[in-house]
């Protein structure tokens, strides 16, 4: 079953300048918890799977995950 890893936030979703560069600022170690990354999302006005994708894109994990959301 190998292949490609599945994309968990949709591949083709526009993620705004703002939101990584906020993303990038909140994680310079390339790591941030679930919590701190909700709650990033929601100050930006944005949802979390854009958050995520956001992640995927910048190469971010996301750690101490609660929900699900990413």
């Amino acid at each position: 079953m190998g292949g490609k890893k599945r994309e968990a936030h949709g591949p083709d979703m526009e993620i705004p300048g703002a939101v990584l560069e906020a993303l990038r600022r909140a994680a310079p170690d390339k790591r941030i918890s679930c919590p701190r990354a909700r709650a990033l999302a929601r100050e930006l006005g944005v949802p979390a799977r854009v958050l995520g994708r956001a992640a995927d894109e910048l190469g971010i994990k996301i750690y101490d995950c609660e929900l699900g959301c990413f």
